[in-house]
């Protein structure tokens, strides 16, 4: 069994054709070059290197071993270098959560770029309502997640740090047909109409009674849902009004004749969330360094 250090002196002089050429690459003396030589060749029992006026040339055995020699070194640096690259490789499991649709969060990309900057670490998705998903950080069950609040607002807890990725507006929805009802309506009137309200734990509760609260007044609940899907299919169904995201919003008046209210508009914040007291950890500033890299390169 012959070391790297042995194999390699004999690459090398194959390579340069001289025992002194040799010696400057790797560092060595002529000597010790040529022990090392003399040895490899007395434990194979093959003479590897003749003799010539322009130096030393491989001998038929000296070419027939070569190229093992040369892949055998090949095969020793790539794992050194994968195990170098271990000890940065990012590893464990990355507990996510998720809310509203995946392609509005751009759930896909952010993945994809994380598994390609870290394909030792696994994530886990856990979907919920915004406040849940918040909670669920708090307490450590989640790594991380996305959160809606109004711009500059954050989670209001003190011990969740959170960054902004984008901001958007949630209009007023109703059922194809309620123009009239909503024409020129304001918030006391909008109330009186028929809400499909969500849990306290929603984003669309905080926001509609951020608004209404102030004034005093409550919606007109008819029916809860803690979705959007389903939220969306009892505004089509007449059940009454909800709120919607801006691009779903139009997206529903074009293709389905839902009603808009004009002039009515919250504006929201989607922001990726973790606990201060984790900040520093290498998965969440990873997480971090991704996911705005995604909203930065996709953003219009």
């Amino acid at each position: 069994m012959q070391d790297l250090q042995t194999l390699r002196a004999f690459v090398t002089v194959a390579r340069e054709g001289s025992v002194s050429r040799a010696a400057e690459r790797l560092h060595l003396t002529q000597p010790a070059v040529s022990l090392k030589l003399k040895q490899f060749q007395a434990g194979l029992g093959l003479t590897l290197f003749q003799r010539r006026p322009q130096g030393l040339e491989l001998s038929a055995d000296g070419r027939a071993l070569l190229p093992a020699a040369e892949k055998a070194l090949a095969a020793m640096a790539a794992f050194e270098q994968n195990a170098r690259a271990l000890h940065s490789t990012l590893r464990g499991r990355l507990k996510i959560g998720t809310i509203v649709d995946p392609e509005f969060i751009r759930l896909g990309a952010f993945l994809r770029r994380l598994v390609e900057r870290a394909p030792q670490l696994e994530t886990e998705l856990h979907h919920g309502m915004s406040g849940t998903v918040l909670e669920w950080v708090r307490r450590g069950e989640l790594d991380v997640g996305f959160f809606l609040a109004p711009p500059g607002e954050g989670p209001g807890v003190a011990e969740i740090a959170h960054c902004e990725l984008t901001h958007f507006d949630y209009h007023v929805i109703a059922p194809a047909g309620w123009g009239s009802r909503l024409a020129g309506a304001d918030w006391p009137r909008l109330a009186t109409l028929p809400w499909i309200t969500t849990p306290e734990e929603s984003a669309h509760h905080r926001l509609l009674h951020g608004v209404l609260d102030p004034l005093g007044i409550v919606p007109n609940g008819v029916a809860q849902v803690d979705q959007e899907a389903c939220m969306l299919d009892l505004v089509r169904a007449g059940v009454g009004l909800s709120l919607a995201r801006d691009a779903l919003a139009m997206a529903e008046r074009q293709e389905r004749g839902l009603v808009v209210a004009e002039g009515v508009r919250l504006p929201c914040a989607l922001s990726f969330v973790w606990r201060r007291d984790r900040g520093e950890e290498a998965v969440i500033t990873e997480a971090l360094e991704v996911l705005t890299g995604v909203w930065g390169a996709l953003a219009p």
